[in-house]
């Protein structure tokens, strides 16, 4: 177990999770939520975005390197709207493999949240 435990890096722990753990050359997010939990779902969408980016870095990844993805919405009315962010910062040729589903987010003002593996750049 503890020759495992040394292949497993893990970033900015708390408690209950990691931001980011990185095992194999794979990065995984915890979910991530806008910055405005108030704000409309193309600026939550938006700043949960470069939320990604930015952990993504630290990592050493970056969104043309996602493997996978799970976007929650809390309202499939914002699907369209979401989308149209997403399709925005995706790179073109590296969209990963994605569900998209409906689900109630611990907190009710955030609209939108993503969970993200990702690929460590070499």
């Amino acid at each position: 177990m503890a020759t495992i435990e040394k292949m497993i890096t893990r970033i900015d722990v708390n408690p209950r999770m990691s931001s980011i753990v990185i095992h194999n050359k794979t990065v995984y997010l915890c979910g991530q939520v806008a910055t405005d939990k108030f704000a409309d779902i193309t600026t939550q969408t938006q700043t949960m975005l470069a939320e990604v980016d930015s952990l993504l870095a630290q990592a050493g990844s970056g969104h043309s390197h996602i493997l996978s993805a799970t976007i929650y919405l809390k309202d499939m009315q914002d699907y369209d709207a979401m989308n149209a962010v997403w399709d925005k910062w995706l790179v073109s040729g590296h969209a990963p493999a994605r569900a998209c589903v409906q689900a109630a987010i611990a907190e009710p003002e955030y609209l939108v949240e993503v969970s993200v593996i990702a690929a460590v750049i070499e």
